[in-house]
């Protein structure tokens, strides 16, 4: 089963990432793009205002690549982000007006991003929720920076609830679910998505 956890940051998705594969040994666990080219990598990257095509652009072929490995169902792996990630936060600088990300650039995203989801069975959202909220923490990676979070997570909400950019592809598109709730909870909802999965015919 390959599943990707993908939401706006500071929402719980890396501890949930971390509490499955604890649960699932099997697991293999897919590091951020983030964290693996920049925090413990060779390149700069910046958030916000500030992201650039070429930050964005190698995160996400980076995941995309990171997709490609995976190429049976019958593979055990979860990633912390989806390729669909980085068109969200694409069009949150793009909305900015301040780097060279524009609207022609996050179009030019969308067939790879099309065509890697193919290779994912679940493709879990994590939603922010006001009935569940998730306190923001200075971890000195993120900026703490609530109305970011808010921005970025409503675009997500587009893309997933109402279908902007059309991501998903024709064919073999991985099961889309929502995950909320506290923790325990948003295990119980990916192990009964994998259940689905498993019972419409994937493994």
């Amino acid at each position: 089963m390959r599943i990707a956890i993908s939401g706006s940051h500071s929402l719980g998705k890396s501890t949930l990432v971390h509490q499955w594969v604890e649960a699932h040994g099997r697991y293999r666990r897919e590091e951020e793009p983030y964290r693996a080219l920049g925090l413990h990598g060779p390149y700069e990257i910046c958030f916000r205002e500030a992201s650039t095509r070429l930050q964005n652009g190698i995160q996400l072929y980076y995941c995309i690549s990171r997709v490609h490995r995976y190429a049976s169902p019958d593979e055990s792996v979860i990633f912390d982000r989806s390729p669909v990630d980085y068109i969200a936060y694409s069009q949150y600088t793009a909305n900015q007006s301040t780097t060279d990300i524009d609207q022609p650039f996050i179009e030019s995203m969308l067939p790879a991003v099309r065509e890697s989801l193919d290779h994912l069975d679940i493709l879990a959202f994590v939603p922010k929720s006001e009935r569940w909220p998730v306190a923001m923490e200075a971890d000195g990676i993120r900026p703490v920076d609530h109305a970011y979070r808010d921005d970025v997570d409503a675009i997500f909400k587009q893309i997933y609830r109402d279908g902007r950019f059309a991501v998903m592809p024709s064919q073999n598109a991985p099961l889309l679910v929502e995950l909320w709730g506290p923790p325990e909870q948003r295990l119980d909802q990916l192990e009964q998505a994998v259940a689905q999965r498993i019972g419409g015919g994937g493994d």
